[in-house]
């Protein structure tokens, strides 16, 4: 069964980049449930992401925020750190983003504790985390904090941008690069 699984989970992909979220949306209930009859937990906590992301997609954001939290539960579950960094970086920028900032402050700094002593862990998603995590401190107004996040975060995009046979290019680290200055300027000036 884990075949048809993942083949639920490639084709929701596939709509969800086509911009086909109803689409991608019941492919990947379809491989939650799936998962769920199978007790395959890896595929399950895959589907739940996955879930979560397409709900988060269509602004349904407390549907999303339960399916993150589910799917880190199966994560801390299977021992996979980069997962649950992954996952809860996701639940801390949509508590952030719905302005719950003390609820996303710990996500944050799990996330970045784990990003920074796992070995196989991106440059990429550090930033990325780095990121959000600045967003926050500015928001709670630690304005020297969010500097410092910033000029790490954009240090960090500078670095994978440069690294040979990165498979970003200026289009995707640009924007982390131009943003990481601009609000350095920004909380600098203010």
């Amino acid at each position: 069964m884990s075949d048809a699984i993942q083949s639920l989970l490639h084709e929701g992909h596939q709509a969800r980049r086509e911009n086909r979220p109803t689409d991608a949306k019941r492919l990947y209930a379809q491989a939650t449930e799936l998962s769920r009859v199978e007790n395959d937990i890896p595929l399950l906590a895959q589907s739940v992401t996955r879930l979560g992301a397409i709900e988060r997609d269509l602004g349904n954001i407390e549907s999303a925020l339960l399916h993150y939290r589910e799917a880190l539960e199966f994560y801390r579950s299977l021992s996979a750190p980069l997962a649950v960094a992954h996952t809860i970086r996701h639940v801390g920028d949509i508590l952030r983003g719905s302005n719950q900032l003390e609820a996303a402050l710990p996500c944050y700094v799990e996330a970045l504790e784990i990003y920074r002593n796992h070995p196989e862990a991106s440059t990429l998603d550090r930033a990325n985390t780095l990121r959000g995590y600045a967003l926050l401190e500015a928001a709670l107004g630690k304005k020297d904090a969010a500097i410092a996040l910033w000029r790490e975060a954009g240090t960090l995009y500078n670095q994978v941008w440069q690294e040979p046979g990165s498979l970003y290019g200026e289009a995707d680290l640009a924007p982390g690069i131009v943003e990481s200055a601009r609000q350095i300027a920004q909380l600098s000036s203010g």
